[in-house]
């Protein structure tokens, strides 16, 4: 029994090491998850002062993979259903069941896990291991051995390693007279660079980047929410433009029907053969532009679900009152110069900020491919201590062994790190090139959303009074058609004009209302979490 008394001086040990083994994959899963959200939260925190809710979960993630098969997954995709949604339904069911927005998701999450790694080798990591072996010799005797051992390591963030073991092994050999032997061995070693790889500038700039890089993915995701939110609501109106289009033109058929009638019906005193087959055509060529806009509009809306994250089976209705609702509110001015815009968005613009920061890394990066030409000088300290005899748990300080020196690596051949260095100034005259290019870039941008926004309103005051001026010649035209003052072509022209007209105001307002959008995101200031921000006068967002 003495072998079991000396493994219960490792109960602890033991019984974590076993637990550590049975853990389910579920258990690791929901550790991570903590671990990442709290990363997120915290970074987020950083960026925003304020942190929010943040999962990755998906009404498949509590399934296992063996539960999920291409069969379910075509049944749900081919699943029907009617559904009518406004604006704000529509941003709601992009929000949670969109696919490229679960996908931005789980690429902020794995920036996160990836900073997790990094961080995890700054932090101590212990191992173990249990070893069991039983034999018999040619005397009778069955010796069997028992060893553990263990290791703690911690990398440094000031640059070095700190490492402590411990060695135990235990024979017993059964036979007429038991015998047992028993070491132990506690030995600790550090290493501290004196010159290449010294201070925490150097030694941590993984962990540096790694974080950095959980800052850009946060403020990535948070433009894509913005951006995102924004394409949902455009594209709806889209479908509402398209959804008239179709409107007007089945009004414009209708009317070429009529049309044919009259002119048939007049054919016996006053219309001729040719007004009559003029005014057939007319009416086929409106119904082929009914029948392109009806498939147009069809097509649209499923790629609609798609966007949606929606089965492609369901029957998808729009609430045109939408439409209304962004006329009545009109188009809401946009009150700031180029100069203005471009300092607000200097400030504010999440993507600007991001390409600042990366140019700071590639500066960071020269100093460290610099740092790695330097001679290496590493002071090393070592120490052991076995135990006395067969007691493998008293030990005696006499017996201690240590060691303290410099190890020296001449920098002979550096060629590696040569051309890193080279690479790292390489890569610091692009990070400048490419800095300036998105202060350029964004100066033009934002010149041109407001040459857009100042075209798309005229574009809209000039459609708006065509529509009115279409609209009386039609009249006017039908009138004078009736009162035989007037040839039909006259008045096919301005039914098509008509018809123009209605399709373009439309057009023209919605075009605004997207520039206008876009310029707010562009300087960063758009506030999508606003109820109905497309139709806020100022859908912005406390600026910086």
């Amino acid at each position: 029994m003495q072998t079991a008394s000396h493994m219960m001086r490792y109960p602890l040990t033991i019984l974590y090491l076993l637990y550590l083994a049975s853990c389910s994959p579920s258990y690791h899963e929901q550790k991570a998850d903590k671990e990442i959200y709290a990363i997120l939260k915290r970074s987020e925190k950083h960026v925003f002062g304020k942190s929010s809710n943040f999962s990755i979960d998906t009404k498949y993630s509590s399934l296992p993979p063996s539960a999920l098969t291409a069969n379910k997954l075509l049944k749900e995709s081919q699943s029907k259903g009617k559904l009518t949604i406004t604006v704000d339904q529509a941003l709601d069911i992009a929000v949670n069941q969109s696919r490229e927005f679960q996908s931005e998701k789980e690429r902020l999450y794995l920036a996160a896990l990836a900073l997790s790694n990094t961080e995890n080798t700054f932090r101590t990591q212990l191992t173990g291991s249990i070893d069991t072996s039983v034999a018999a010799d040619g005397n009778g005797d069955v010796p069997s051995s028992t060893g553990f051992s263990g290791q703690l390591n911690r990398s440094l963030l000031a640059g070095g390693a700190f490492s402590l073991s411990l060695a135990n092994d235990l024979f017993r050999f059964f036979s007429g007279d038991p015998r047992t032997s028993a070491t132990s061995v506690i030995s600790a070693n550090i290493v501290r660079p004196l010159l290449r790889g010294s201070g925490s500038d150097i030694a941590s700039e993984n962990l540096t980047q790694s974080s950095r890089n959980v800052v850009y993915a946060i403020r990535n995701f948070s433009t894509f929410q913005d951006e995102f939110q924004s394409d949902i609501v455009l594209d709806y109106l889209r479908l509402l433009q398209q959804q008239e289009q179709v409107k007007n033109e089945h009004n414009n058929y209708l009317s070429r029907q009529q049309n044919t009638k009259y002119l048939k019906a007049r054919s016996v005193d006053r219309a001729s053969p040719q007004e009559v087959s003029d005014s057939k055509q007319g009416e086929l060529q409106a119904k082929t532009r009914w029948i392109n806009a009806k498939s147009r509009f069809q097509s649209s809306l499923d790629n609609f679900k798609i966007t949606l994250g929606i089965p492609a089976g369901t029957i998808l209705k729009l609430d045109s009152n939408e439409l209304n609702k962004l006329r009545q509110a009109g188009l809401q001015s946009v009150n700031l110069s180029a100069k203005q815009a471009f300092n607000i968005a200097l400030k504010n613009r999440l993507q600007l900020m991001n390409d600042i920061d990366r140019f700071d890394d590639t500066k960071r990066q020269v100093v460290v491919t610099a740092d790695a030409l330097k001679t290496q000088i590493d002071f090393v300290a070592d120490a052991s201590l076995g135990s006395r005899d067969s007691k493998f748990d008293q030990f005696d300080l006499n017996d201690l062994n240590t060691s303290v020196g410099v190890e020296l690596n001449l920098p002979i051949n550096r060629r590696t790190q040569r051309n890193a260095y080279r690479t790292s100034l390489i890569r610091f005259q692009a990070g400048i090139r490419s800095l300036s290019r998105s202060y350029d870039s964004l100066d033009n941008q934002i010149k041109l959303r407001l040459r857009e926004i100042n075209q798309f309103k005229q574009n809209y005051e000039i459609q708006q009074g065509a529509v009115k001026l279409a609209e009386r010649r039609v009249v006017g035209n039908e009138l004078r058609l009736k009162a035989g003052t007037l040839i039909f072509r006259r008045l096919s022209e301005s039914q098509d004009a008509l018809i123009s007209a209605q399709n373009a105001v439309t057009a023209a307002l919605i075009d605004y209302q997207q520039s206008r959008l876009n310029f707010y995101n562009d300087l960063g200031i758009l506030n999508t979490e606003t109820k109905q921000f497309w139709l806020k006068a100022n859908p912005t967002q406390q600026l910086r």
